[in-house]
């Protein structure tokens, strides 16, 4: 077994090379990672209250997807599996748009064709995501080949969990973007389960130890320390940036809710596995460690909290009031005009809908 990655041990003792941060963006990373795990206690609240209809939390693994993901560059790109959400708020995504997707609603940029939880935003280069595993790691790899081809500087950073590296799409990826040393990094998020399959029985070997089938260098690090997960994306991009080809980086963290908010995750782990992971709390670990230097204040944590909840309940607040989705984006987007069958089909759809109260009575059907 190969040893991880660590610059903060989990009780914030500064075991490696402090980072080459001022104290104002290390104190950004705190919020930021702060601001995710607010927003996925919020979005829970909901979904159990019957407002919004899917969460898939990261309660636990903050410092995987915060951490690396803030090493990325402006032109980079971010291919999501599930639970990187809030790095795409922290590289840009509008918090009214990420909720205004949660309640799939007339401001979802998706309109409505995504489930609930499956964010997408053209400004942080932050692709719409799929909820079949593994089918973004071809997706990232293609448009990889295609950023080399165009001679740009772009990195593509694929998430993904443990269970995705069973999948045909991480054998696929892995294999074109070894072959052709594609600017690719392929980001492994071991949460210990694979909904409820636990990472032992996922495979005999280690996930790190995978890159070698296909020429690709990985490393194994300590998903819950925010600045190892920092360091090694900030080493793998530079090593892509450079025509050194992809990395596999793989984070060792913990689901500490269900796989989903479908899920009930003591059906098939104990409570005793779940504790020892809490002692390891990445937010903790890093408070610790950035209030012993001086960047954040005894009590500054609470009063952040506060003020990132009025955050986004202001935010929820705002979406809760919007109309839904209009019915016309059923068939909008994929023609330039809107061909007469699919308005016949669209006007009789409309027509069923209104008489039975399905839909806003007045949204209008297109005229033949």
């Amino acid at each position: 077994m190969s040893d991880s990655l660590q610059i903060l041990a989990a009780d914030g003792t500064l075991v490696g090379e402090r980072p080459a941060l001022d104290d104002s963006a290390l104190h950004d990373l705190f919020e930021h990672m702060l601001r995710v795990r607010c927003l996925d206690e919020r979005m829970l609240k909901l979904q159990r209250a019957g407002r919004v209809g899917f969460v898939g939390t990261v309660l636990g693994s903050e410092a995987a997807a915060i951490g690396s993901a803030s090493a990325l560059a402006r032109e980079d790109w971010l291919w999501s599996g599930l639970r990187e959400g809030g790095a795409a708020v922290m590289r840009g995504l509008p918090l009214s748009e990420y909720v205004a997707q949660m309640y799939c609603n007339a401001n979802d940029t998706a309109k409505g064709r995504q489930m609930c939880n499956h964010f997408q935003h053209k400004g942080s280069h932050y692709p719409s995501w799929s909820s079949v595993i593994g089918t973004q790691m071809p997706h990232a790899v293609g448009a990889a080949f295609a950023s080399q081809s165009r001679g740009e500087k772009a990195v593509h950073a694929v998430y993904f969990g443990d269970g995705a590296t069973s999948s045909n799409g991480f054998h696929s990826g892995m294999n074109f973007a070894g072959t052709w040393k594609l600017p690719v990094v392929f980001v492994c998020v071991d949460n210990g389960w694979a909904i409820s399959v636990p990472s032992g029985n996922q495979t005999e070997g280690e996930y790190e130890d995978k890159g070698i089938a296909y020429g690709i260098p990985a490393m194994k690090i300590d998903g819950n320390d925010v600045l190892a997960c920092r360091q090694a994306m900030a080493d793998a991009t530079e090593r892509a940036r450079a025509g050194e080809g992809p990395s596999l980086l793989v984070l060792k963290t913990y689901r500490m809710l269900g796989h989903s908010s479908s899920d009930d995750p003591t059906k098939y782990r104990s409570e005793e596995e779940v504790q020892s992971w809490r002692e390891k709390d990445p937010i903790d670990r890093f408070e610790i460690w950035l209030t012993q230097e001086g960047v954040l204040s005894e009590g500054e944590r609470k009063t952040m909290e506060v003020e990132l909840t009025e955050e986004i309940d202001n935010a929820i607040h705002e979406q809760e009031s919007a109309p839904p989705m209009a019915l016309k984006t059923l068939v909008e987007d994929v023609y330039e005009d809107v061909p007469t069958h699919l308005k016949r089909q669209y006007n009789a759809f409309a027509s069923v809908a209104e008489r039975y109260g399905s839909a806003t009575v007045g949204d209008g059907a297109f005229p033949l």
